[in-house]
């Protein structure tokens, strides 16, 4: 059997000339747009009523990408009726990371080229910022059907997947009818943009900052703060090595907001099949290995 590839030790990678004129700037203003429309608030003022707001849309929205475009959508490791499923798909959508199966399909292709060239936002090859943010505008728009021809059978999803921007459209009108200005550029333009942030630091920092506990093929890592503010993902080592289950956090320890919030669902029989990590696979001694220090490329 072929032995793991160590990215601790870093190869030289060519880098692929990216040209300004290349990137889909139709997306990039935008967000631009949201992260600056914070600063709106200096003139509406801060209510507490927006910064409740802010906390409950960030705890909820990152709850649905993680339990809906990761664990769901993009590796199955529970089961849940045609409702829910398109309920996970709307809040997740509501974070603005465009289509659930457009994000599913993506994240299926880092997996099998995860640090390799052909990942799309890897820091070991591309380094942090393309990995950060650049890569979702560098001719990226497109969904990868063949990568998620289970999902795209569903014509309610395929319908939310073109319509990207109709959740999170209707999430900003609610906000301002509820709370006015401070609701929307506090409680769902400030929590967007944390959402957007703490996601994309999950593709950025947990293959550079960390503890490695298994040797994969990549450079994977555990790091707990990036865990208690991404609801469990910031485990990362854990899930690329036993990416088909429920559950980041491996061990009870190991704080997974997500996985407890999938747990309470299945009490109710809303969702099920919960795959839980083997035992054999999850202790596997001789998979450990001694944290590794590593700066990105």
């Amino acid at each position: 059997m072929q032995a793991p590839v160590n990215f601790t030790v870093k190869q030289p990678v060519e880098k692929k000339k990216r040209l300004l004129r290349d990137y889909e700037w139709s997306g990039a203003i935008p967000m631009a747009l949201v992260h600056l429309s914070v600063f709106g608030a200096i003139w509406t003022g801060v209510t507490l009523e927006a910064v409740i707001c802010c906390i409950v849309l960030y705890t909820i929205r990152m709850w649905a990408v993680t339990a809906g475009y990761h664990r769901y959508f993009s590796h199955r490791s529970f089961k849940t009726g045609r409702v829910f499923q398109f309920i996970l798909a709307f809040l997740a959508q509501c974070s603005a990371q465009r289509g659930a199966l457009w994000w599913a399909a993506h994240h299926r292709v880092h997996h099998k080229k995860s640090d390799q060239e052909g990942d799309a936002h890897s820091p070991v090859v591309d380094g942090f910022w393309y990995s950060h943010i650049g890569w979702l505008f560098y001719k990226n728009s497109e969904t990868e059907w063949d990568q998620i021809k289970d999902f795209a059978k569903y014509p309610e999803l395929v319908w939310l997947n073109k319509h990207f921007l109709v959740p999170p459209v209707i999430m900003a009108v609610a906000t301002l009818w509820l709370f006015d200005l401070p609701g929307l550029l506090i409680g769902f333009m400030l929590s967007t943009v944390l959402t957007w942030h703490t996601t994309f630091a999950i593709n950025s920092l947990t293959h550079v900052f960390g503890k490695r506990r298994y040797n994969t093929s990549d450079d994977s890592r555990n790091h707990w703060f990036l865990a208690l503010m991404t609801l469990g993902e910031g485990w990362h080592n854990n899930h690329h090595y036993y990416q088909s289950a429920a559950r980041c956090g491996f061990y009870w320890w190991e704080i997974d907001i997500t996985w407890y919030g999938l747990k309470f669902l299945s009490w109710f029989g809303i969702v099920w099949d919960l795959r839980e990590i083997p035992a054999h696979v999850r202790d596997g001694g001789s998979k450990r290995i001694s944290r590794v220090p590593v700066s990105a490329t």
